[in-house]
């Protein structure tokens, strides 16, 4: 018997697996047979899922529906790298 190669399957193939495998309407065995992976791997994705859901609704949930303030503090950090940069080219003696 030969082993197959081991494939990489992209994050939006494991969220439709795992949420197939929590909505319950087929085994694990029938999921497995229907999108070709192993009945353990969907256990481990089913689990990632429900124990991730968490974070949905919590503190990250509040972040990333205000990215204002976190664009906010990219833009001043930017301000302040583009002054120390003029302020070390003028002191070096290189203009821009």
């Amino acid at each position: 018997m030969t082993r197959r190669k081991r494939r990489h399957h992209s994050s939006a193939f494991k969220a439709k697996v795992a949420l197939a495998a929590v909505k319950a309407e087929k085994t694990l065995a029938e999921l497995a047979e229907q999108f070709d992976v192993h009945p353990n791997q969907i256990q481990d994705w089913k689990r990632r899922l429900v124990e991730g859901a968490e974070e949905v609704f919590g503190r990250n949930a509040t972040q990333a529906l205000h990215p204002e303030h976190e664009f906010e503090k990219l833009h001043a950090k930017v301000g302040q790298l583009t002054m120390e940069n003029d302020f070390l080219s003028k002191v070096l003696g290189r203009g821009r």
